[in-house]
């Protein structure tokens, strides 16, 4: 599996903590709507997000944006967290802060909605 997230987180690999998803905002705030398993999770993310977001999501420097604390991952609901881990965040995005590509699904093309949607319930668990 390839690297990124969010993540994550999406979210933090390239946008500030105080930056919205300009690809998966709908103004829910932190609102929650996906039910994933935050064990599967956390296999899914350590395979796909570590690299630039760091065990734990603690964030690797000139990478990924740290996942705790993170306003973008707290305001954002499930669902839009799963919207944008899907497009990720190029770096021609102004809201993109670290100068580093997020691609779509961390790299990973193999990552199924019910895979984020577990992505997302294992961030949550670290925030």
């Amino acid at each position: 599996m390839i690297v990124a997230v969010l993540a994550m987180m999406a979210a933090a690999c390239g946008g500030g903590d105080d930056d919205t998803a300009t690809t998966a905002d709908s103004g829910d705030g932190g609102a929650s709507s996906s039910a994933g398993d935050a064990a599967a999770g956390l296999v899914l993310y350590d395979g796909t997000c570590t690299t630039c977001h760091g065990e734990g999501g603690v964030g690797v420097e000139g990478l990924g944006k740290p996942v705790p604390g993170s306003a973008f991952i707290i305001e954002s609901s499930d669902d839009e967290l799963v919207a944008f881990i899907k497009v990720g965040r190029p770096t021609s995005d102004p809201a993109n802060t670290t100068g580093v590509d997020m691609p779509p699904k961390g790299g990973n093309p193999s990552l199924s909605d019910e895979d984020i949607q577990d992505i997302v319930a294992y961030i949550r668990t670290i925030q």
